[in-house]
């Protein structure tokens, strides 16, 4: 089996393997050959250069006798290859293809040398553990140092995304679905407040926003561009969510620069001002302690001073974020790896990783701005520092809670693209490195692993409310970390337009929308509720992911085959139901019994 052109291809979202029957004689150089050349050929501009650069990279592109151990499944032996993204096992003497793993899910490589052979274990980003015994020392060096090269690879441009050319996709298909102007038109229909602003069309306003924002309908763009430098990074407050009930809103922004001498910007009040109606409350939630704001002055940060900004209470409901809880991931995937834990160790260690904590105080951030706007009626302002990170946490979820509309699949998408996506989240710097990475970068966090765990937490409380699964958030999780498509490359929309990724890439969400793809992710037991879910945010109820955290080390099979009964019970009971339906409809109405007068009864008895 040869790739097709550009299409050295995963058959699902995350990038991992399927089996192929390659002639077992001829598997090494052949697929080495044309997956190295048809991946860098099949992005125009480039190839000429690229393959220079990838082939620096890799010391040896193939070893026989390599012995594939995973956790959970048989060992296998067979030749492994290297190509400049993916990593290939075929096994002997059937020649099928067993492993197919994108370089780039690659967290750490670990070796270890004795005698005249070597074991190296590779720990990937998505928490799986693969163990490679290869014979030779100088081969197993090289691949050891191969595999590193390749995963830690800067140029964004030089990444899978950029080479991958699935058969059933076209490029620019999905990029254009979820764009603000819908957003805007959803918010027109409700109330007149708010428009669709252009005034960061060339990025120039705030470089980490989209072109396209929602800002109050009275303030002028002069007036919005003079506001976005008195905040960090050019983030001035735009509207994340109106909320129909009630007319309350939903802004999100970074720190207002007071500095320690407490400036102050006209353009920014009067842009919070106009959003208040007269008499109207808002509260500025602010993602940090009040010590952590009060700090943040002495390096020119700071908080809106309630004399300026006269109608607006300050909050404050810390979150941790950055180095804090990127060790809180570290320490629970190792405890969730340890096989010889004891339970009375495992409590106690699950206790001190924090991770539950942080999904605790997420969620109650995300109630506590939902109850503002739902039930006391007021507008919130969410912000931390940077805004970039926490904010969007506590944005997101409050729409979660709030809104049946992102409940759907579409409208989760949506929310991803609006409230993460297109708000500028720093997927590239925060998801560079996962769970096991040696290196230890100021920038890493698991902001988006924190989002997609408090979702999976009210799917467990909700479990008829969420019109999608469990495996699209896994799915999700692989891709912002090591993915085939361009939807999380970069940091933000600027960079995105930069690099031509929406031109030279295809979108995860085009994948996930074919119908033999959507399927897999929606929720068989989902009833659309239109209703707030609020949940229970008690210690008691917040519980460990089992299957994201486990789900490696767990046997799955038997949960994946209880989940495909319930799909085939729900859509027999639905199928019986519509050919019930049918018949009843196709049927006379029966002649109502004497006595009935207009018949009530006698139609009654035929429901």
């Amino acid at each position: 089996m040869s790739p097709r052109r550009g299409d050295s291809a995963p058959p699902d979202a995350q990038g991992r393997g399927f089996q192929a029957g390659p002639e077992p004689q001829d598997f090494p150089f052949f697929f080495f050959f044309f997956s190295f050349f048809f991946s860098l050929s099949s992005f125009p501009g480039r190839a000429q250069a690229a393959p220079m650069e990838f082939s620096e990279l890799i010391k040896t592109a193939t070893v026989e006798d390599v012995l594939l151990s995973r956790q959970g499944l048989p060992a296998v032996r067979g030749t492994l290859c290297i190509t400049s993204h993916h990593l290939l096992l075929s096994s002997c003497p059937r020649g099928e293809l067993e492993l197919w793993l994108l370089i780039r899910n690659v967290d750490a490589v670990e070796k270890r040398v004795c005698g005249s052979s070597g074991t190296i274990t590779l720990r990937c980003k998505d928490l799986q553990v693969l163990q490679l015994e290869i014979p030779g020392m100088e081969e197993c060096l090289n691949i050891a140092s191969s595999i590193e090269a390749l995963s830690s690879v800067d140029s964004v441009m030089m990444l899978y995304p950029f080479f991958y050319r699935p058969p059933s996709l076209q490029l620019q298909q999905g990029w254009h679905l979820r764009v603000p102007e819908r957003h805007f038109q959803r918010v027109a229909s409700q109330t007149s407040r708010w428009r669709l602003s252009t005034v960061n069309s060339d990025f120039s306003a705030c470089p980490s926003y989209p072109p396209a924002v929602l800002v109050p309908a009275a303030v002028a763009d002069a007036t919005v561009a003079r506001a976005a430098r008195f905040r960090q990074g050019g983030r001035f407050p735009v509207l994340s969510y109106f909320h129909p009930k009630n007319g309350t809103a939903l802004l999100r922004s970074s720190q207002p620069l007071t500095g320690p001498n407490r400036r102050r910007s006209r353009e920014d009040e009067q842009l919070l001002g106009t959003v208040l109606a007269e008499g109207e409350r808002g509260f500025v939630l602010d993602t940090r302690s009040a010590q952590a704001a009060k700090q943040a002055r002495i390096s020119g940060g700071g908080t809106e001073h309630k004399s300026a900004y006269p109608g607006w209470r300050r909050l404050h409901r810390a979150l941790d974020r950055g180095r804090v809880l990127q060790d809180s991931f570290s320490r629970l995937v190792e405890l969730c790896s340890d096989p010889a834990v004891t339970m009375e160790r495992w409590l106690g260690r699950l206790d001190s990783s924090r991770w539950l904590g942080h999904v605790k105080a997420a969620l109650s951030t995300a109630c506590l701005a939902a109850q503002c706007l739902d039930r006391e009626g007021c507008t919130v302002l969410v912000h931390g520092a940077k805004g970039t990170d926490t904010t969007l946490l506590v944005t997101a979820l409050a729409q979660l809670i709030l809104d049946p509309a992102c409940r759907t699949l579409d409208g989760f998408q949506g929310l991803l693209e609006r409230e993460w996506i297109q708000a500028g989240h720093p997927f590239q710097l925060r998801c560079a490195r996962s769970a096991s990475s040696h290196a230890r970068g100021k920038q890493e966090a698991p902001v988006f692993l924190l989002f997609l765990d408090c979702v999976w937490q009210l799917s467990r409380q909700f479990p008829l409310s969420l019109e999608f699964g469990e495996q699209l958030l896994l799915t999700l999780f692989d891709n912002a970390y090591a993915s085939a498509y361009g939807t999380f490359l970069c940091n933000n929309e600027r960079e995105r337009s930069l690099c031509k990724v929406k031109e030279s890439t295809h979108s995860l969400w085009a994948w996930l929308n074919q119908p033999e793809e959507r399927h897999k992710y929606l929720n068989p037991l989902y009833s659309h509720n239109p209703l707030v879910i609020w949940p229970c945010v008690e210690p008691q109820s917040i519980q460990l992911w089992q299957g994201f955290f486990l789900r490696w080390i767990r046997p799955s099979q038997h949960l994946e085959e209880a989940w495909g009964q319930i799909r085939r019970l729900v859509q027999g009971n639905s199928s019986s139901l519509q050919e019930s339906t049918g018949k009843r409809q196709s049927q006379p109405l029966a002649e109502p019994p004497a006595g009935t007068g207009n018949g009530e009864l006698g139609t009654a008895g035929t429901r």
